[in-house]
This record gives C-alpha cells, sequence and structure tokens, in this order.
C-alpha cells in the first residue's frame, strides 16, 4: 500500500537524475500532463511519485521538500494530508485488495474529482497505481477525461513493466521507465 511505504521512507536514493529533471520541466511549466511510470515491481515508482508530488505541493510550505536531498519533511503539511489521504488536491487510485481490476465507480469518482475546482488554484494531481488493473470499463472511461486538455491537472499512471496497459491509454501518455543500476540498488539495501 502507498500510504504504508510513505510512513516508512522519507529520502528518495538513487532517482535523482530523473527526479531533477521532471522537476525542472514543472517549473518551467512543461511537464507532460499524462506520465506512465513504468519499471519492476517494487523498485519504488510510487515512492517516486510521492516524493514529486511532495515537491509540487510543499514550495510554499513551512516544511518544504528538500530538493538538494529529496526528503520530504515529516512535519509537511502537504505530506501529512497525502499519507492520510485527504489532500484535497491529490486523488490516489490504487486496486482494492478484495478486488480483481480497479473498478469503474473509482474512475468515476477521479472523473468527479476532476470536475471539482481545486483548493488554493493548485494543481490537482491524479495517481493511478497499478495502472495494469484498469479493465476495459475502466479505460474507456478515464480516456474521455485523459484526453480533454486541463493544464491544472496531472496523471501519474503507475505500471509494472511486466505487465499490459491497453495502447489506448499508453498512447495518450508520455512514458518513463523506472530503474535502478547496480550502484544504486546497493545505497537502497544498505
Amino acid at each position: 500500500n502507498l500510504f504504508n511505504k510513505m510512513k516508512k521512507i522519507n529520502k528518495l536514493i538513487g532517482y535523482d537524475y530523473l527526479f531533477h529533471q521532471l522537476n525542472k520541466l514543472y517549473l518551467n511549466n512543461a511537464l507532460p500532463s499524462k506520465i506512465i511510470l513504468s519499471g519492476k515491481k517494487g523498485i519504488g515508482k510510487s515512492l517516486f511519485t510521492t516524493h514529486f508530488v511532495n515537491s509540487i505541493f510543499s514550495q510554499d510550505e513551512e516544511y518544504k521538500y528538500d530538493l538538494d536531498e529529496l526528503i520530504i519533511n515529516n512535519q509537511n503539511k502537504s505530506h501529512l494530508l497525502f499519507k492520510n489521504n485527504i489532500h484535497p488536491n491529490i486523488l490516489l487510485i490504487n486496486k482494492k485488495n478484495d478486488k480483481k481490476n480497479i473498478e469503474i465507480s473509482q474512475i468515476r469518482e477521479m472523473i468527479s474529482f476532476c470536475n471539482k475546482s481545486s483548493f488554493n488554484n493548485q494543481h490537482k494531481i491524479i495517481l493511478i497505481d497499478n495502472a495494469e488493473y484498469l479493465n476495459v470499463n475502466s479505460v474507456n472511461a478515464i480516456l474521455k477525461i485523459i484526453e480533454e486538455p486541463n493544464e491544472k491537472i496531472f496523471f501519474f499512471l503507475i505500471l509494472n513493466s511486466s505487465k499490459y496497459l491497453l495502447d489506448t491509454v499508453r498512447s495518450r501518455c508520455i512514458k518513463f521507465n523506472i530503474n535502478l543500476n547496480n550502484n544504486q540498488k546497493k545505497l537502497v539495501i544498505e
């Protein structure tokens, strides 16, 4: 579960280059609004996204994200709201433990979220973790909202590279493959 991971790890290791490249794109208003993060299961795609999202929302907060050390401050307001799943501008969608797929009702909730005004006129971020569990009905529902231009909403679809995501969704997103080299894996393990 993404929220359990957030409680344990506040430093991002091994993804400095990608993090800073995406941050630079964001600061220059050039970040793609639909991003797929693909990589092996357990490599830290969700954690990476959590850090990146916190860096966006905490820019003007008292305990903002440490961009030099890639550390989330545990007292950061946005982080606390996100890890308790109550941040007004972030929606996390994940397959429920007792379900086979991400349900159409979850995508309808996402559509409703997209149609509401954002809090403090900030960006809205939708994280779809384990996007490979989107079924055909969910994909059809998500396509319409993904295709509509809205510079205030960012979609992050997190996908295990060994799984399949329908081409209709994949073709509308920019894909980043996430991996660690051997030296980075050693840092993470130590």
